[in-house]
């Protein structure tokens, strides 16, 4: 038997057996599986739902809060670098509106002007003014740029244009990344002139690289055509062009995500800078930073799965036990039924034995008597009592007479048992009374029955009745899986100094290996359309354990079936099994 068999309730396996009149509605698995299918039904459904909405709005509230503090960190970040450029501009600006223009040309004036810039501000190169013709009139910075025409420079173009100009970050003929400031000055006249800044970009990369950035992130830097003017931790150098897409412009601060080949999920904010080529970007790893949903995850997963199984044990195994106990309530029920039944029927066969036995006894008697008075007659004339076979036939109807009356002897005698009687009783004599009853059966279907009684068996303190009842279900039971031409040996020895032990052996069809530990429940039988009721060996146990022994059965398919019953010598009577005793025995069989 596998570790699952063991696991399956006792009405797993139950059918109803009997006449199909008094089938029993009951389907003991149905019945447990739509209890089991409802109930884990109300219980899961809304835990599953509760854990799955749960789980999204949890997802979703995360999700939401990486994208707000991105968004936040932006928009923090851009009034820091706008604010960066813009008090750069404003220092030219002061610097245009302080000092006329003749000032600012007069040599060395420049110069304390770069000195005061850097000490206040520092990231400034040096500084210029090229009047509207695109001359450089005056320079101050490390190199000899006094004089040099910038009219073809775009960013010269540019900043004639507009009041402030801030260009991207190039190398130049300094090959170093910096950027240009400019500031545009009106004269009279209609003139004008430019005052021109060369930034390092050392300080806007501090600015950037100093920020927190979450789920390994990065902070950088791009003009329209996708190259980094800053530093990136993951994304290239300065001036180097960057793999992810250029954002689409907006005047506000923006957090989308992409999928970037061979990084995954990225999670991009950006600012376009005002009045500057500059777009803000800051790139965060999706899946680093859902690292702590995914242990929430995990613990949600954790939470809704010891509970499913929590949920599914108590339900199977409360609705198990009390299925179970329905079961054997029920078939307590049944067998408290049948009892009555049967004990109904067999009190109605004994009062229907007694009735004929008696109707039959007079005119037996009356058969007796005249036979006896024609021998007796015959007796008086020597012609009648010379002749044998006239003799003979009165002598065979007085023995036919004697026959019957102990056929109808034994038949009272089996009838008039109802409650348990203690007697001294002959095991053997039993046995042969009991086949008395079926002898013409056997001899017509040249069954044979031996009957072998050792010696040393004692006389037994026990109940005729009900030992007749055992035997006679037994040599019933054996007779119906004999074929025609069979044998049935019936043994008796002494199983130990106490008990008895008798054994039946027949060569009849034998019973499957399956159903060997469901022969003596009660309605299960294996003769289903032929008369088999399954009350028999159901009754037998409980008679056998009424009797204070016990019985056992060892069979293979076709080749025979044996019963085994052990008796105690002298048995100590007890109440006949009340409704509690009928149960005990009714589980025990279960």
């Amino acid at each position: 038997m596998s570790f699952f068999d063991h696991l399956k309730p006792k009405f797993w396996n139950h059918v109803d057996i009997g006449v199909k009149s008094e089938r029993r509605p009951y389907n003991f698995r149905k019945i447990w599986k739509l209890t089991v299918l409802m109930t884990l039904t109300v219980a899961l459904i809304p835990l599953v739902v509760i854990s799955a909405t749960d789980y999204r709005v949890t997802q979703k509230a995360i999700i939401s809060e990486i994208l707000l503090r991105t968004a936040r960190l932006v928009s923090n970040t851009r009034r820091n670098v706008t604010y960066f450029l813009a008090e750069r501009s404003a220092a030219l600006d002061f610097v245009n509106r302080s000092m006329p223009f003749e000032d600012l040309v007069t040599p060395g004036s420049l110069v304390q002007v770069l000195a005061r810039l850097k000490a206040s501000f520092g990231g400034f190169v040096d500084i210029g003014v090229i009047n509207d013709a695109g001359k450089q009139m005056a320079y101050a910075g490390p190199y000899d740029l006094t004089g040099k025409d910038y009219s073809d420079a775009v960013w010269f173009k540019d900043a004639t244009v507009g009041a402030v100009y801030v260009s991207d970050v190039f190398l130049g003929f300094r090959n170093v990344p910096h950027m240009v400031i400019a500031v545009k000055h009106g004269l009279p006249e209609g003139r004008s002139y430019v005052l021109r800044a060369t930034l390092d970009t050392a300080q806007l990369n501090d600015l950037l690289s100093g920020l927190e950035v979450g789920g390994e992130g990065d902070a950088f830097m791009i003009n329209n055509a996708g190259v980094l003017q800053t530093r990136s931790r993951s994304h290239g150098n300065v001036m180097a062009p960057i793999m992810l897409p250029v954002p689409a412009f907006s005047d506000r601060t923006q957090v989308i995500e992409s999928g970037v080949p061979g990084k995954g999920i990225l999670i991009i904010g950006y600012a376009y800078i005002p009045q500057t080529p500059f777009i803000l970007m800051i790139v965060k790893d999706k899946d680093r930073l859902m690292i702590p949903w995914r242990r929430s995850r995990l613990q949600i997963i954790a939470f809704l799965s010891i509970s499913v199984i929590t949920i599914v044990v108590v339900i199977l195994g409360g609705i198990t036990f009390l299925v179970n106990q329905i079961y054997l309530a029920d078939m307590r029920r049944l067998t408290v039924i049948h009892k009555v039944e049967y004990a109904n029927k067999m009190a109605s066969l004994g009062r229907l034995s007694a009735g004929v036995a008696h109707e039959i006894n007079n005119p037996l008697a009356i058969i007796n008597e005249k036979a006896g008075l024609i021998k007796d007659l015959f007796q008086f004339k020597q012609e009648y009592t010379k002749n044998p076979k006239l003799m003979s036939l009165i002598d065979a109807i007085i023995g036919s007479v004697d026959r019957c009356a102990g056929i109808t002897r034994r038949l009272l005698n089996f009838a008039r048992h109802s409650d348990t009687q203690t007697k001294t009783i002959n095991l053997a004599d039993i046995l042969h009374e009991v086949l008395g009853f079926l002898g013409k059966e056997a001899q017509y279907r040249s069954i044979e029955v031996n009957v072998s009684v050792d010696d040393n068996i004692p006389l037994l303190e026990s109940d005729p009745g009900r030992l007749q009842e055992i035997f006679l279900n037994l040599i019933t039971n054996a007779f119906a899986a004999l074929k025609d031409g069979g044998f049935l040996n019936i043994t008796a020895t002494m199983a130990d100094d106490h008990h008895a032990r008798i054994s039946f052996a027949d060569n009849g069809h034998g019973i499957q290996a399956k159903d060997i530990d469901r022969v003596f429940e009660p309605f299960f039988s294996t003769k289903i359309g032929s008369g088999g009721t399954g009350l028999g060996l159901s009754i037998t146990y409980g008679l056998v354990k009424e009797l204070g022994g016990k019985i056992s059965v060892i069979s293979e398919v076709d080749k025979g079936t044996t019963f085994v019953i052990d008796l105690p010598l002298i048995f100590q009577p007890r109440a006949r099994p009340t409704l509690g005793a009928s149960r005990e025995i009714t589980e025990e069989l279960l």
